[in-house]
């Protein structure tokens, strides 16, 4: 997901996005730990991107302020 796409999310959306990778990230994880995935890529990439909601939320929240 590409940061301009993430900073035209609502912050509610923002929330919900948050909420399911990293959901999808505890998936992949668990999946992981039980035999190798064919990408392994996919969980850095997961990662990654919580990194970034997470960043436009704070830019958001320091916005208001």
């Amino acid at each position: 997901m590409k940061m301009k796409e993430i900073r035209e999310l609502t912050e509610d959306a923002l929330a919900v996005k948050l909420a399911d990778v990293s959901e999808e990230l505890f998936k992949l994880k668990f999946q992981h730990s039980i035999r190798p995935l064919e990408n392994p890529a996919n969980l850095r990439e997961l990662r990654k991107n919580i990194a970034r909601i997470k960043t436009v939320m704070i830019e958001k929240r320091a916005d208001e302020n």
